[in-house]
């Protein structure tokens, strides 16, 4: 038997952040700065609100901590994710910790993470995976909105990691047809729109490559990615050679797609500080990533990857 577990509610679409319902009294967790963080809660249309805009790029489970400490006691009703993957994932962490439904509201398109059960957060330092149901959103809300003024190197970072989970979770040993088709799709959905310089259809793509690897999981590159996420290397950027690399390993049917679109995203080649030996045992520790891989990884394995991708050879 195989199940599915998406949010309850989906509002996605034009207009979708403006014509959803929010609650009174709802603690809105977000990275952006109040100039806007304001102009987005106003097009939201939001009534009566509790504001936490602290949450840094990688956070921590101390940034958990501080906002159930400060707003806990101040009953919201619910919380809101406003923002990129950093943000989703403290507001999902925290309305768990505290019991309260989940609103998420991605402004980035890559994490897929308003769709999942997962949370990544660091831990004495180091990123960690987790997945459980209690932080599978009880709505998102995906509105191509927030496209316009996104950072160019944001938007290509972000529709990166749709891409790499996308893909991946195509090839994952955990897949079963649903999730293979919906993966399928949200990569025909994404390769079409870079390739075709299409980036509002980039939130939909993005929409159907969290529920499709959401279900099962992403592989190699990801486990790969994180020894230099963990070295300050933007997520989305990381993957770009390492789910390159992967897919050549995996002998996946997107690999030539896949390099395609780094080109055409025009990503630079990665450097990477750790020796190679180190970073290897570092990525052979990822079990949660490695086991669903398609093909069997070993330490030798990984050490020829991570050479590959420094020596840029995609």
């Amino acid at each position: 038997m195989h199940t599915v577990k998406i949010p309850k509610i989906i509002n996605f679409g034009k207009d979708a952040l403006s014509q959803a319902e929010y609650p009174r009294n709802a603690l809105v967790i977000t990275t952006a700065p109040p100039p806007i963080s304001q102009k987005w809660l106003g097009k939201m249309g939001i009534k009566d609100y509790m504001l936490y805009d602290k949450v840094e790029p990688e956070p921590s489970i101390e940034t958990v901590q501080a906002v159930i400490s400060e707003f806990k006691p101040k009953n919201p009703s619910c919380v809101i994710g406003l923002g990129g993957g950093s943000s989703l994932d403290v507001a999902k962490y925290s309305a768990a910790e505290m019991k309260l439904e989940k609103i998420l509201i991605p402004t980035t398109f890559g994490t897929g993470a308003e769709m999942t059960t997962y949370c990544v957060l660091k831990f004495d330092g180091k990123k960690k995976l987790l997945r459980e149901d209690r932080f599978l959103a009880d709505k998102a809300v995906v509105d191509a909105y927030f496209m316009e003024g996104t950072p160019e190197q944001i938007v290509k970072n972000s529709v990166c990691d749709a891409c790499a989970q996308a893909t991946e979770g195509y090839d994952s040993k955990l897949g079963n047809e649903f999730t293979r088709t919906m993966c399928k799709q949200a990569f025909e959905v994404l390769y079409d729109a870079i390739m075709n310089d299409k980036p509002e259809n980039y939130p939909y793509g993005s929409m159907l490559s969290g529920i499709g690897f959401g279900n099962c999981s992403t592989t190699l590159g990801h486990a790969l990615s994180y020894v230099f996420s963990n070295e300050g290397v933007a997520h989305g950027y990381s993957l770009s050679s390492c789910t390159t690399v992967a897919h050549k390993f995996n002998k996946s049917i997107f690999y030539e797609q896949f390099k395609e679109v780094i080109e055409k995203l025009k990503f630079d080649r990665m450097t990477l500080k750790a020796p190679l030996d180190q970073a290897a045992d570092v990525v052979m520790t990822d079990k949660g990533h490695l086991d669903p891989n398609p093909r069997p990884v070993t330490k030798q394995d990984v050490i020829q990857c991570l050479q590959d991708i420094i020596d840029g050879k995609l």
